[in-house]
């Protein structure tokens, strides 16, 4: 089986692991087939190189009969999905929420006025201006490595990094944080720390095989996050947060989504939270994006007053 990844020692680091699943649950052997993406081959800020940059290539390989498999950051995958793919199986979680690297180990709280700040995201460059903390956060590229390596490393030109926590713990290296930060402080991006393994969807008896790894929680959280994506017409870049949990509750399992919109600047947001069960993970992402709606959240993607 040729399972498709992006190059990048975070990529192979995920497809690696779902490839030793997909081993130990059919035992079929599985070859890497490393794609070069038009995100992996620009310097431009994310922002900018637009929805879906890091996954085109890897869906044309897929389609071209070229691999049989891709495995995907859930969080850049467009919203909308594709007719001639299916989204196989959804491995269990690592945790979604984001966290900070700084130098002396310092926590976000006691980062000094003017201290600088990297990252990607406008989610978390709203979400951080929100805070009122008076720092200097400046939009930053690069891989786990370069980017901790802007703090810690020989060169290092930040105070501090905000990145996935996901994405450090893949790579080994969570004793480098300073904090992990709690979501009501910084929501993280929909289905952030989640894996997407796509196939073919004509595919069938892969994608009997591949559902082996499919995790039902993780699905039905995530479901719930990208649907509330969706109905806001939102991409993967925009200033948009959810995060959605699946507990057990007194009549069952119930799923508790939490969402919020910002400007970009930070200076408005609008947040609010739903919760039903599993089952119903699309249907409230959905409610949860009318309400965030009908409460202004239209006016504040790309709102920097």
């Amino acid at each position: 089986m040729k399972l498709g990844t992006r190059g990048s020692a975070l990529a192979l680091a995920q497809s690696t692991h779902v490839a030793d699943a997909i081993t130990a649950a059919t035992g079929r052997p599985v070859e890497l087939v490393r794609i070069v993406t038009a995100g992996d081959a620009s310097s431009a800020p994310v922002a900018t190189l637009g929805v879906g940059v890091f996954v085109s290539a890897l869906r044309d390989a897929l389609l071209a009969g070229e691999i049989d498999v891709a495995v995907h950051s859930y969080k850049d995958l467009p919203s909308a999905g594709h007719p001639a793919l299916h989204i196989a199986a959804i491995p269990p979680r690592e945790d979604p929420r984001d966290a900070l690297v700084s130098r002396d180990g310092l926590l976000l709280n006691q980062l000094p006025p003017g201290a600088t700040v990297g990252t990607g995201a406008v989610r978390r460059i709203a979400q951080l201006e929100a805070l009122g903390l008076q720092l200097r956060v400046t939009p930053i590229r690069g891989n786990v490595d370069s980017r901790i390596a802007r703090v810690l490393g020989p060169q290092a030109d930040l105070d501090a990094v905000v990145l996935a926590r996901a994405g450090v713990a893949r790579l080994g290296r969570t004793a480098e944080l300073s904090e992990t930060l709690d979501p009501m402080l910084m929501l993280p991006a929909p289905a952030q720390g989640a894996l997407a393994v796509e196939c073919r969807a004509d595919d069938t008896e892969l994608v009997e095989l591949l559902a082996a790894l499919d995790h039902a929680p993780t699905r039905a959280a995530v479901t719930a996050e990208r649907s509330l994506l969706a109905t806001l017409e939102a991409g993967c870049n925009a200033p948009v947060a959810a995060y959605a949990e699946v507990a057990e509750g007194d009549d069952g399992d119930e799923i508790y989504l939490r969402g919020a919109v910002f400007s970009l600047d930070g200076a408005r947001d609008i947040r609010l939270s739903r919760t039903g069960t599993p089952a119903d993970a699309a249907e409230i992402g959905k409610a949860l994006a009318a309400d965030l709606l009908d409460n202004g959240a239209d006016t504040l993607m790309g709102s920097t007053e």
